[in-house]
C-alpha cells in the first residue's frame, strides 16, 4: 500500500506514520503461550499493549500505517500474525447494519521454529544462564544460549533488510 511507503532512505524505519485512517482488528492468540502485543510507535519503539493468554482476543482500535509484532510472553520468542513477523493493519472491508466496519480477525500464531531453536528454548527453560558453562555441549551452542531473543534487535535487522543494507 503506497501510503505506508516512507520516501525518505533516513525514514525508512519500521515505525508508525500517522493516524489519517483507522481500522479497527481482533487479535487472537492462537499460539500454546501467552502472546505480548508490541505497538510500534513514530519512532519505531515498541510499546507493549500487554499480553493476550492463549485462545484470548485483544480488540483494538489502530491506524493502516501503524505496525505490530508479537513475541511469547514467557521468553520473547517471535510469534506471527496472519503469518507475517510484522503486520501492518489493512482497510475494513465489511461493515455491520448500522455502517460501523467490522473487526478485522488478526491470528497470532506459532511459527515453526528450527530444531536447534526449540533445543535453545527447552534448555533456557530448564537450565538457569549461570549454569550454562557447565553444559557438555559446544561453546557455540553456549554462546547460542546466551543470547536470547531481544525484540529491539530483531526490529534493527527488520530495518536493515526493508532498506536493503542486508540482502
Amino acid at each position: 500500500m503506497e501510503e505506508q511507503e516512507v520516501v525518505s532512505g533516513e525514514n525508512k524505519a519500521l515505525r508508525s506514520l500517522n493516524a489519517d485512517v483507522e481500522t479497527h482488528v481482533n487479535f487472537i492468540n492462537q499460539s500454546k503461550q501467552s502472546a505480548r502485543a508490541w505497538w510500534l510507535d513514530y519512532s519505531g519503539h515498541p510499546v507493549s499493549y500487554g499480553d493476550i493468554r492463549t485462545d484470548g482476543l485483544l480488540r483494538m482500535d489502530t491506524f493502516l500505517t501503524h505496525p505490530w509484532v508479537f513475541r511469547a510472553s514467557r521468553n520473547g520468542a517471535k510469534l506471527l500474525a496472519n503469518q507475517q513477523d510484522v503486520y501492518m493493519p489493512t482497510a475494513a472491508t465489511e461493515y455491520e447494519e448500522d455502517g460501523k466496519p467490522k473487526f478485522l480477525n488478526v491470528v497470532i500464531a506459532t511459527p515453526v521454529y528450527s530444531l536447534q531453536e526449540c533445543c535453545l528454548m527447552l534448555i533456557r527453560n530448564l537450565v538457569e544462564e549461570e549454569d550454562y558453562g557447565r553444559l557438555d555441549i559446544p561453546e557455540s551452542l553456549k554462546t547460542d544460549l546466551r543470547q536470547r531473543p531481544d525484540l529491539l534487535k530483531e526490529l534493527g535487522l527488520i530495518n536493515r533488510l526493508r532498506i536493503g543494507v542486508l540482502t
